[in-house]
């Protein structure tokens, strides 16, 4: 599906967020057939944040859906944007959360995150961090760099962390 815009931004930014919308609904729709034959309860919210587009299972507790540290949520996540990319050919960034998993994983994360920031100042030692999944380590990425310092990811998939480095 080609869009075209003028160089204002203003047509340009209306067409990905439409876009963004289109792999909202679609994943829903995906994710609904897929509760239904599951025989598993749970509502439905969509909603465009930044760059992506966000799809939560909400209204029921569902850890199947999650998994012990939210390997299935990932997995999940994946066949969703696979689905997406199916009907629009292109690839999606589409984030999935079931019963809130994500949002307090977030949060978690942040205070770990201020809480390794506050180390690394006053020792002034990098510190590295457990392996996470890619979320994890970006939300402690945007974490440590809202904090004004730097961070990089090591190692490799499924073992890769962050180091919180000193300014």
């Amino acid at each position: 599906m080609a869009v075209e815009s003028d160089e204002s931004g203003d047509d340009a930014r209306l067409p990905r967020t439409k876009r963004l919308e289109q792999e909202g609904e679609i994943a829903a729709d995906y994710l609904e057939e897929l509760l239904e034959i599951a025989d598993l309860d749970g509502d439905l919210d969509m909603d465009v944040e930044g760059d992506r587009a966000t799809v939560s299972i909400v209204g029921a507790n569902l850890p199947q859906l999650v998994g012990d540290k939210g390997e299935v949520l990932e997995a999940l996540q994946e066949l969703t944007r696979l689905a997406v990319y199916r009907e629009t050919g292109e690839r999606s960034r589409l984030m999935l959360d079931v019963s809130g998993h994500r949002a307090a994983r977030r949060t978690a994360l942040e205070a770990q995150a201020a809480s390794v920031v506050a180390q690394v100042k006053e020792s002034g030692e990098s510190v590295s961090l457990d392996p996470m999944s890619p979320f994890e380590r970006k939300v402690v990425h945007d974490a440590v760099a809202a904090a004004g310092l730097n961070s990089e990811s090591e190692g490799v998939e499924p073992r890769r962390y962050v180091v919180v480095l000193p300014a």
